[in-house]
């Protein structure tokens, strides 16, 4: 009988297909480490978004009466610990993606991570002013904190512009050349920071000579292109990753002859 070719049963041709079945069911499993670099930078972009709801919680601390007036100080102090949430996210995004990106060019991705450092650094010292403001009402401070109280609000919008207005049209232009170069996304991904890069750049301009006001709908339109940008890319980062073949093309070069690198190769 055919049982006598074999000398275990696990030398069948039924045993061993259904054995690399198992294994390679296990490998689809087995997610990627370039997969789990995308979920993971996809993730800590869209957790940047948690910070929306300080449009509203941030209303009551813009009052020229603030310090003075009645009532709780929890939305305030709840808007400050979402943004030290994306100061975070910020951060993490960057260094979950500098691995990746850095073999496309090392200088535009060090650049990457430095301005979202900064990016990040902005939003804390904002978020310091804030609190500061709202400690000064804890402590009773009177009629006499209220130039001290409007000078942190106006310190906080300044901030805000910088960091979390201009900065990210400076991140957009940064990542999008890397990723549209790259082709690790889909390019009208990146092509939407491109456009809302200088939109934003304007928009940002025109608040600090005056003609339109920070918070008017103009400034808030012109930052519409940057946040489907960075939404986006979250998203696409989640739920699709990098393009595989985009990754294959990265890793076959030679560390060397790393295209990305700011200095000439050593021959």
């Amino acid at each position: 009988m055919d049982h006598d070719r074999y000398e275990t049963d696990d030398q069948w041709p039924c045993a061993q297909a259904s054995r690399g079945t198992v294994e390679a069911t296990r490998d689809q499993r087995r997610m990627s480490p370039h997969r789990k670099t995308s979920l993971a930078a996809g993730a800590l972009y869209l957790l940047t978004f948690v910070s929306i709801p300080t449009l509203a919680l941030y209303v009551p601390v813009h009052a020229s009466n603030y310090i003075l007036g009645p009532g709780p100080d929890t939305g305030v102090i709840f808007g400050g610990i979402l943004e030290m949430i994306v100061a975070l996210a910020c951060i993490g995004t960057a260094v979950a993606l500098y691995p990746v990106v850095k073999r496309q060019n090392e200088g535009i991705a060090l650049g990457f991570v430095g301005a979202r450092v900064l990016e990040a650094g902005s939003i804390l010292a904002g978020v310091a002013c804030l609190l500061s403001v709202v400690t000064l009402r804890q402590g009773a401070a009177g009629t006499e904190a209220l130039v001290t109280g409007h000078a942190l609000v106006a310190l906080y919008d300044r901030l805000f512009l910088l960091g979390q207005s201009f900065l990210p049209a400076v991140n957009a232009l940064l990542l999008g050349s890397l990723l549209y170069q790259s082709r690790l996304v889909p390019r009208v991904l990146p092509l939407l920071g491109f456009i809302g890069a200088p939109l934003l750049v304007a928009a940002d301009i025109a608040v600090l000579f005056g003609l339109i006001g920070q918070h008017a709908p103009a400034a808030g339109l012109a930052a519409l292109p940057i946040a489907l940008w960075e939404f986006s890319l979250g998203g696409w980062l989640v739920v699709k990753g990098f393009k595989p073949s985009a990754i294959t093309a990265l890793y076959s070069r030679p560390g060397d002859l790393d295209t990305g690198s700011v200095a000439p190769a050593a021959r």
